[in-house]
């Protein structure tokens, strides 16, 4: 029997709609590609991000090892460990800024060398150390924390161009993702076959070896002329091996490197430290109220698997967006999980939460190296290093009361509402300085380069230089007075 018309033509209509679905996925993924693939294709990318992933991961293993340690070997309370965790978020927080500002004079290696010591001598001595010998360890080791972030994020400013930097920031915020999903894994991984002493062992032998990876590989962090043998003024890209970044910036620009449009984008990565935090813990205590804590690592990823998705997807993009909309978004996201009331609900949820956070930190990152001077890069990654930690800091705890007093779905609605909250006062401060701080960040090197520092992006008007040539490329291109 042939079949009614009905049915024969819903099922053209159904392979017609499949056909078209399966050309818009391939023309999606021709553009990711396209986008990543020029990016990766530039000199030095893709050395550079191997080695963010690479350098990361002790980074990211540190936390719930430390935790372990205290709680197993040492047979101390969960306050214990946090007090540990706390230490080391107190001289990251205070160290930050003052790594950062070494690189910036002194150059790359002789700024992580003193790092890679301490660390060394502070995880040798590690498992050995009672509970307060790891609380003053762990302020040590926060201090002299090899900045690996910032100086990938210093480099890349450096070697991708203005108009690919958003692509080059989202693939830098994935690529974090990916450590801090694989990093804790492994951590665990080793504390649980073997010891909690052999997991503290291998993260400061990771330490070490991240710091010393960076030194050799030595990335720049500083595009400036300096002085040829043939005196004609031609650039070159500075790393930490050189003498280190001269003083030819101007004075003016350094002097006015604290803007409304940086204290709001610092404030920017503050909230979404603290919506980040809460959700964390706001997972954790989901999951507890259901008994199903075994499920906490495959909820994690599939939120930091969101964040992957969404910072691929952003990267791929051809417009950027004011990092506090993604805050905005990101904060606005997090509260539907509230309302989850089973593990599967939950699990849709924060896939749903986790996509704006890559491309908000992404957007965070972008902006801050075009709102400053480029020999001040350095020390204002710190001081949003800095941001994130007070942002963490504030977020757990406060999260875990209301969690106490309300249960977790309290958790997520507190984070959720503050992040919008700060968000949008954020907004409303970048509106009204706009059109005081018109002025636009140059970069080194270029005819414009006095001009001080402000809201927005580079004018490519000002340049004769195409927007498409890297930091490094455009100094070698951009002739200069002889010295001396």
């Amino acid at each position: 029997m042939s079949e009614p018309a009905a049915v024969t033509r819903l099922r053209g209509v159904r392979v017609e709609w499949t056909c078209v679905d399966r050309r818009a996925w391939a023309i999606i993924a021709r553009v990711i590609l396209a986008s990543y693939g020029r990016l990766l294709r530039r000199p030095g990318v893709l050395r550079l991000v191997l080695l963010s992933l690479v350098a990361r991961l002790p980074h990211a293993a540190v936390g719930v090892v430390l935790t372990l340690h205290v709680v197993v070997t040492l047979d101390l309370g969960y306050a214990h460990a946090g007090a540990v965790a706390a230490a080391i978020t107190i001289g990251m927080a205070l160290g930050g800024p003052w790594r950062g500002r070494r690189v910036d004079r002194l150059g790359l290696r002789r700024a992580v060398l003193p790092s890679v010591v301490v660390e060394a001598a502070v995880w040798a001595t590690a498992p050995s150390l009672g509970f307060r010998g790891l609380v003053v360890a762990g302020v040590v080791a926060g201090l002299f924390m090899v900045p690996v972030f910032s100086v990938i994020r210093q480099s890349l400013s450096v070697l991708v161009p203005e108009r690919e930097q958003r692509t080059a920031f989202a693939l830098d915020s994935v690529t974090t993702e990916l450590s801090f999903m694989l990093g804790p894994v492994l951590g665990v991984v080793v504390a649980t076959t073997w010891s909690t002493t052999a997991a503290l062992v291998l993260v400061g032998v990771a330490t070490v070896g991240a710091g010393a990876l960076l030194m050799w590989v030595d990335p720049p962090t500083r595009s400036t002329p300096s002085r040829s043998r043939a005196g004609d003024g031609a650039a070159q890209v500075v790393g930490g091996a050189g003498d280190g970044p001269g003083r030819d910036a101007s004075s003016a620009a350094a002097a006015r490197v604290v803007t409304p449009a940086l204290l709001v984008t610092l404030l920017a990565a503050s909230a979404a430290s603290l919506v980040l935090t809460g959700t964390d813990v706001s997972i954790v205590a989901s999951l507890e109220e259901w008994d199903r804590v075994a499920a906490t690592g495959w909820m994690v990823a599939l939120w930091a698997g969101g964040s992957v998705v969404g910072g691929v997807l952003y990267g791929a993009g051809s417009r950027s967006v004011r990092p506090l909309t993604l805050v905005l978004v990101l904060s606005l996201l997090t509260i539907p999980a509230a309302l989850a009331g089973t593990p599967g609900l939950l699990a849709v949820a924060v896939v749903l939460a986790g996509l704006p956070c890559a491309p908000a930190l992404s957007a965070i990152n972008a902006s801050l190296v075009r709102l400053v001077p480029e020999e001040r890069r350095g020390e204002v990654m710190g001081w949003s290093g800095s941001a994130m930690t007070v942002g963490s800091a504030l977020g757990a705890p406060v999260c875990g009361a209301l969690i106490d007093r309300a249960g977790a779905g309290a958790g997520f609605l507190a984070v959720g509402a503050v992040g919008t909250a700060v968000a949008g006062v954020g907004l409303l401060v970048l509106r009204r300085t706009r059109p005081s701080s018109a002025a636009r960040v140059p970069l080194a090197g270029t005819p414009a380069a006095e001009q001080a520092v402000g809201l927005g992006a580079l004018d490519p008007a000002q340049d004769d230089l195409p927007t498409d040539v890297a930091p490094a490329e455009r100094e070698a291109r951009v002739p200069t007075a002889p010295l001396g």
